[in-house]
């Protein structure tokens, strides 16, 4: 069984593995020309979706690689289905590789014909982006010149629907990372594989709608993936089972929640209350505040206690650590306490900054025998390894291995298009969620969803990539609910992820 077949999910390629798998196919009995089958692909959805609603005229930009053969195989098709096609090429016919050259001369025996710059006082209803593709991926040394930037900028100010062909040009395809300027396309039709760059950092903002296309291709086959896409289809088949109806309490676990110094009291409440709605049994907050609050008269359910007493407890089934935890000496102990303890643990916020900033905590958390995840963000991300977060944001894919392999855990890294790393190489990267959990309590929200789904019996694996997507898919649907992303809070959020969850449990 392909890596394709058991995570029933979108498999996502890197850039060398995209070239990888071009060779292998180039080198079956019966190659097929990728080329063409890659621009009657784009055509087709350029057709169907694009030029629509009496849309007929469109310009085609053509670049100096690969992505340009592609191009022009696109023009042909459009123009043999007797839309009106202005081709631009920025390239020289000299450079091109040998079936860019093949598509050109195909493209110019139907008639078809170059044009060096984009005319003035022309209308189009439509653009295709054939500039770069993957060939602006980081690794390949290639950079913006001045031309594509004033190009880029022309193109972005005309303001058409563009359907961007592979990846929208000057997006690194493996990072998502704008190259100094991007087309901002409608739709993007990537071929063989998804890249990780349409979805993660900057990618979704310029990438619009995706459709892949294998180009006929057993990929897989060809090369294993070891990323994927996190969507409604695989996270349903993690989920917990539907409760027996002699269900109590204490087969869906007990959780320890540790942070609540003064002032901070409301992340460690959110937390707990993410982690009651769904579906943990009992929820214990240990609280590192002297003068610790007795019953939460919102979430009477949560049992708050002194941080000491929850490590006398002998029920519980995981712990959380960070929200509201501070980073003061009290802080530094008891998370040494819950790192040394055998029960599952989900490090957050000030549990991560106090792992960048004390060897002997990340030496403990290192050392573990039982399972750990982590939920950093981009800036937190940054100081567990040493680095700065524009070299995390710039490379998000690695930079989440890194961590999962420095610290032998599974790890999300948030952001848009927020990414799962797990012990071993496999990676995931998110597809729901949107701008609205940029507010504040929504980390420590999905701290507790990860901790209700430990200790309900999931691997620390499935636990994560379920609270990760329900997560998201909760606040889509409050941004639907809204009608847009502004002004949504962390507490709106456990209500929406409950009644998500419970839909796919029960086909409610």
């Amino acid at each position: 069984m392909s890596s394709t077949q058991k995570h029933n999910s979108t498999a996502i390629y890197s850039t060398a593995e995209i070239r990888e798998i071009e060779r292998l196919a180039a080198a079956l009995p019966s190659p097929p020309l990728l080329m063409e089958k890659a621009g009657l692909a784009a055509a087709e959805v350029a057709r169907d979706e694009l030029l629509t609603h009496g849309r007929t005229r469109v310009l085609v930009l053509a670049g100096p690689g690969n992505n340009g053969g592609d191009a022009f195989a696109v023009a042909r098709h459009l123009r043999s289905w007797r839309y009106e096609v202005t081709l631009v090429f920025t390239g020289q016919r000299a450079t091109l590789s040998d079936d860019a050259k093949q598509m050109l001369d195909a493209w110019l025996a139907s008639g078809g014909e170059i044009l060096l710059d984009i005319p003035e006082n022309t209308a189009w209803d439509a653009l295709i982006d054939g500039l770069f593709g993957i060939g602006l991926d980081p690794r390949s040394g290639r950079d913006l010149t001045d031309q594509y930037l004033a190009l880029i900028d022309t193109v972005n100010s005309m303001k058409l629907p563009v359907l961007a062909l592979d990846v929208p040009s000057g997006l690194g395809s493996d990072t998502g990372k704008v190259r100094g300027a991007a087309i901002k396309a409608a739709m993007t039709v990537t071929f063989i594989g998804l890249k990780a760059g349409l979805l993660t950092h900057q990618g979704p903002d310029y990438s619009g709608e995706i459709f892949l296309r294998e180009l006929d291709l057993d990929v897989p086959s060809l090369h294993e993936p070891s990323s994927w896409t996190i969507d409604q289809a695989y996270v349903q088949k993690i989920m917990p089972l539907p409760r027996p109806a002699d269900s109590h309490k204490g087969m869906f676990g007990s959780i320890g929640i540790i942070g609540g110094s003064a002032g901070m009291i409301g992340a460690v409440l959110l937390a707990g209350t993410a982690a009651l709605k769904l579906g943990a049994g009992r929820i214990y907050l240990g609280l590192i505040v002297g003068n610790a609050l007795g019953v939460d008269t919102a979430q009477p359910e949560l049992m708050l206690r002194p941080i000491n007493e929850l490590f006398k407890l002998d029920n519980l089934n995981c712990l959380i650590a960070g929200p509201g935890l501070g980073t003061g000496p009290d802080a530094c102990f008891w998370l040494s306490c819950a790192l040394e303890s055998e029960l599952p643990l989900v490090l957050d916020a000030d549990a991560l900054n106090l792992l960048a900033s004390h060897s002997r905590i990340a030496n403990l958390l290192q050392d573990r025998k039982a399972s750990s995840i982590l939920t950093p963000h981009p800036a937190e991300a940054a100081r567990l390894l040493s680095s700065d977060i524009s070299m995390v944001q710039g490379d998000r894919m690695s930079a989440a291995a890194d961590l999962a392999e420095r610290f032998n855990c599974c790890v999300v890294l948030k952001g848009a298009g927020s990414i799962c790393a797990m012990p071993g190489g496999k990676r995931y990267i998110n597809t729901s969620g949107n701008p609205g959990l940029s507010s504040a309590g929504t980390g420590d929200i999905l701290s507790g969803m990860t901790g209700a789904f430990l200790t309900q019996g999931l691997s620390p694996e499935n636990s994560l990539l379920l609270s990760v997507y329900l997560h998201g898919a909760a606040a889509d649907i409050l941004q639907t609910l809204h009608g847009g992303p502004v002004g949504m809070t962390a507490s709106q959020i456990p209500d929406a992820a409950r009644n998500l969850l419970n839909q796919w449990i029960y086909n409610f």
